[in-house]
């Protein structure tokens, strides 16, 4: 069975109260009085960074790795020239 695209999870968490103050001093007006909003919002960020340093993670060990660098360097080779290929000169 599908779970409908907007389902809630509740949950019930303990904030130390100099993180949610701090919180409250620094975010935007819209996420200053709606706790469960700015948390959502908050994990959306978290996740997003962790997506995005995993992936930059896997490009670098991609690019460290010597047989991918080998078929980068073959492909360059072959298609290089081409790669100019419909520019003008000058």
């Amino acid at each position: 069975m599908k779970r409908p695209v907007n389902a809630r999870v509740r949950r019930s968490v303990a904030l130390p109260r100099e993180l949610v103050e701090e919180a409250a001093r620094v975010v935007p007006r819209e996420l200053r009085d709606n706790l469960n909003r700015l948390v959502v919002v908050s994990l959306e960020e978290f996740v997003a960074r962790r997506k995005a340093s995993a992936f930059e993670d896997a490009m670098a060990r991609m690019a460290a790795d010597p047989a991918i660098r080998s078929e980068c360097s073959q492909i360059d080779a072959e298609f290089g020239p081409a790669s100019l290929d419909g520019l003008r000169d000058g």
